[in-house]
């Protein structure tokens, strides 16, 4: 297992850093691609295995596709397997893959006429399809589980005849990146309506576009923000847009939290901690609509000794580790007070000065590795398994070299 020791001393601000596509915006978009034999050209794509992984299992002709640990890629090539009418084809994944649940997403695709079994475990992959013969144009989903069913179900919906309705029922988590798949579809050149909870998309066998070009990564962006925060250094990234799809470009205003303010110049944003607007001392926030941004957060709290509660946070037991408690462990190691519920976490109680070399657990997980890293800026940390991080953002420990802050990796 490869690590790396890490502080942050003697960084410096930096006036270009430039973060590679959306993997979100990415995904979709291959998908897409795909689905209609499109000649678009992607500009701009996802450097991170995820994306990667999902190219790859695109382009391959093999009757097992791995997709390792990438969730993406499981959900949207359900669904893409499923109606693109392929036969005698099984999609597998990690072990931990394996324990995470799809059977809704599944079944809604069953319930449309696609030939589906679990090989091993009911509602849960690896998953054998066998084609497809449309049944009907209308799902009902429950929208309390996964973002990623129903827009994996989104997506395939033009092709089907007569398109599709889908039905969400329950209260709907991580809304934004429905809202970004409907969105990227309408670049497409494709009709999707949002009314409530009902999402309508109609048939359709073009796109209508030539070239796209991905916006760089709003999550990957985070650990940034976190950096300015803890250490006061200015920061500017390029490529983003002042009207993003991107659900996780709220951070420029959670940030506002920690006293970082965001300036929109030239398809870049620049950092700066304000000198006029001190951090809260007291933080309590709703992640519902964006839960991947909950360890980022959390670990700038930490650094700043301020009392933080995060709320929302039901769908990061299914993530690439159950993150609640995997939070709660390494926090722990800090001195600090830690409390999870299945929906929340709290943080509260810090030492008066944070202890040094703590070695942080990463559990699979490349946001673990990537949200305690910042924390270096303030005491020297060994982050396990640090090869994680090519999951979402493998450029990540090269540009805190360029920030001066000091890496030595051990095996």
């Amino acid at each position: 297992m490869n690590r790396v020791k890490i502080s942050g001393f003697n960084i410096k601000s930096s006036k270009k850093i430039f973060i590679s596509g959306s993997k979100s915006e990415s995904n979709r978009a291959l998908i897409l691609k795909s689905l209609f034999s499109s000649d678009i050209t992607i500009n701009n794509l996802s450097t991170s295995d995820d994306t990667k992984v999902l190219l790859k299992a695109l382009a391959c002709n093999d009757k097992i596709i791995n997709i390792h640990h990438a969730g993406t890629a499981m959900r949207f090539l359900t669904s893409f397997f499923a109606i693109t009418n392929k036969k005698d084809i099984v999609l597998t994944g990690s072990k931990r893959m394996q324990e995470r649940p799809i059977g809704e997403l599944v079944e809604s695709l069953k319930s449309l006429g696609a030939n589906i079994t679990y090989e091993e475990k009911f509602g849960y992959p690896p998953l054998r399809f066998n084609g497809f013969a449309q049944k009907n144009n209308f799902i009902e989903l429950r929208s309390d589980i996964s973002s990623q069913f129903i827009s994996s179900l989104m997506m395939v919906a033009p092709i089907l005849n007569h398109g599709l309705l889908i039905k969400l029922v329950g209260k709907i988590f991580s809304k934004p990146y429905i809202v970004l798949t409907s969105s990227l579809m309408k670049k497409f050149g494709l009709s999707c309506i949002i009314n409530g909870d009902e999402i309508e998309i109609k048939s359709n066998k073009k796109l209508s576009i030539k070239n796209y070009k991905i916006e760089s990564d709003w999550s990957s962006a985070s650990y940034l923000y976190s950096i300015v925060a803890l250490s006061g250094i200015q920061i500017n990234l390029s490529f983003f847009k002042l009207n993003s799809f991107q659900g996780d470009s709220v951070l420029s205003k959670l940030y506002e939290n920690f006293g970082v303010e965001t300036y929109f110049e030239n398809e870049e944003i620049i950092l700066k901690k304000s000198k006029s607007k001190k951090p809260k001392t007291n933080i309590e926030i709703n992640l519902l609509n964006n839960p991947d941004l909950a360890q980022t957060i959390i670990v700038t709290s930490l650094g700043l000794s301020i009392p933080t509660k995060l709320t929302g946070l039901n769908t990061l037991k299914i993530k690439e580790t159950d993150r609640l408690k995997a939070l709660k462990t390494e926090i722990s190691k800090f001195n600090v007070d830690v409390v999870i519920d299945d929906e929340s976490i709290e943080i509260k109680n810090f030492p008066n000065k944070l202890p040094k070399n703590i070695e942080i657990d990463t559990y699979d997980d490349h946001r673990m590795a990537l949200a305690f890293s910042p924390l270096s800026v303030l005491v020297e940390l060994i982050i396990n398994d640090s090869n994680v991080i090519s999951k979402s953002f493998p450029e990540y420990w090269t540009i805190l070299k360029n920030l001066n802050f000091r890496t030595q990796f051990i095996n």
